[in-house]
């Protein structure tokens, strides 16, 4: 998406100085506004923009979302449709390479990623080194540092098809240690990972397999496994892949930036809302009506948790899809009560002019959470499962940087506000 060139011309009220600004996109570069200054050796103009809500850190051609509108697409294609129509690993390849593929580069997608499932013995004695007790999300980090340890081969990011082998293995591993995570929480042995049997088929058997290997997952499952982990692939330029970008534009390794990655979704602000909505739901089922309920929201003494978003105002697609997976997933694992709360918390947002108004629509952590605990997940496992979806997106953003010419080291200016110079003191005169 692009638009003809433009000019937006400026007059510094401070000096009366007039200044032409070129502007492509809707946007002008910041540093074009260096050249506004009150004297020569004034070091320009600068903006300020705390938690970047109005800046724009690198053009991309990965995912398209326009918030007001309720639009998701990744590499154009609706996520609506993707959602439906494709598998997890498809999704993967195409927000890597920009489009769908064919039958036969699917296949040997699917094939290379599925052979890249095994993680090395070491990684697991890793794994079983925390304490039982330990948050899924510390040790998913600190496997994924560690994998970089056994890739020092991975720094030459001049080298694609190197590259292209830390991406497969990224995305292949990380379901495995996800399911290694929730084993080791629960003291169990670890179950290798299948050739024969799909991505999301083989996490849910690493999760599930008794000592008998007898489970097989039923097949509505796995297709709503599928979906889960395609609506979190990507989501633009958010905390994580931001932080995936950053420290990617270090030259670090791939394994460092993915780590730098789940490190911000460990966050209870970005990762953690799914989990945030079940409290909410449970403490609801425990005494409150919810009409009750939302007038305590609407008086001050409650918070809504999981409507709302950041970017967008107006219905999150990605809620509606999920909202369907819900209703599929307990015609297998039994209705949960916590649903009909949901949906009728869902239904008095919709139509209350207070939540209309202030654009209160529900997003995709209202109803995750629900799937997650249906597939048997406790709470500390949500955010894994965020991570394995996220992984492709954040390994397609951090592709696209590295072969962007304009981009640099990360490094973002401040507004010093500290004390001016000052005279030390010795330590007997103070």
């Amino acid at each position: 998406m692009t638009s003809k060139a433009e000019t937006l011309n400026i007059t510094d009220n401070r000096t009366g100085q007039q200044y032409e600004v070129p502007v492509a996109d809707g946007t002008i570069r910041a540093t074009d506004l260096r050249q506004i200054k009150t004297s020569d050796d004034d070091f320009g103009l600068m903006t300020y923009d705390p938690a970047y809500m109005n800046t724009a850190s690198c053009r991309s051609a990965v995912t398209y979302l326009d918030g007001d509108n309720g639009v998701l697409r990744y590499r154009g294609y609706p996520i609506e449709q993707v959602a439906e129509k494709s598998s997890f690993l498809e999704v993967a390849l195409l927000l890597l390479d920009g489009d769908l593929p064919s039958k036969a580069e699917l296949e040997a997608w699917e094939k290379d990623v599925i052979a890249a499932m095994p993680v090395p013995e070491h990684i697991e004695a890793l794994i079983n080194s925390f304490p039982q007790d330990a948050h899924p999300m510390a040790m998913l980090m600190a496997a994924m540092a560690a994998l970089g340890a056994d890739h020092p081969e991975a720094v030459d990011l001049a080298d694609d098809a190197l590259q292209r082998k830390q991406i497969i293995n990224i995305i292949g591993k990380i379901a495995t240690l996800g399911a290694y995570m929730y084993r080791h929480s629960k003291g169990l042995p670890f179950v290798k990972p299948d050739p024969s049997k799909s991505y999301s088929e083989n996490f849910l058997t690493m999760l599930y397999q008794d000592d008998k290997g007898g489970y097989t997952p039923d097949p509505r499952l796995v297709k709503a496994l599928d979906v889960l982990l395609i609506l979190h692939a990507d989501h633009e330029q958010n905390c994580s892949t931001s932080a995936v970008r950053s420290v990617g534009s270090s030259q670090v390794d791939v394994y460092s930036s993915i780590a730098a990655g789940i490190a911000a979704l460990y966050g209870p602000l970005h990762g953690g809302a799914n989990e945030a909505v079940l409290k909410m739901l449970r403490r609801i089922d425990g005494g409150q009506t919810i009409p009750e309920f939302m007038e305590g929201v609407k008086g001050g003494k409650e918070r809504l948790m999981g409507f709302g978003h950041r970017v967008y105002k107006n219905y999150d697609p990605r809620a509606k899809i999920i909202k369907k997976a819900c209703e599929d997933v307990f015609e297998v694992t039994g209705k949960n009560p916590l649903l009909d709360i949901a949906s009728g918390l869902e239904e008095i947002a919709l139509a209350d002019e207070y939540f209309v108004k202030r654009k209160l629509y529900p997003n995709v952590d209202f109803y995750s959470g629900l799937i997650y605990e249906a597939l048997g997940l406790p709470a500390e496992m949500f955010t894994v499962m965020f991570a394995i979806g996220r992984a492709p997106g954040w390994l397609a953003q951090w592709n696209e940087m590295i072969h962007d010419k304009e981009q640099k080291i990360s490094r973002p200016r401040q507004v010093y506000t500290g004390a001016d110079e000052r005279d030390y003191v010795e330590a007997s005169a103070r």
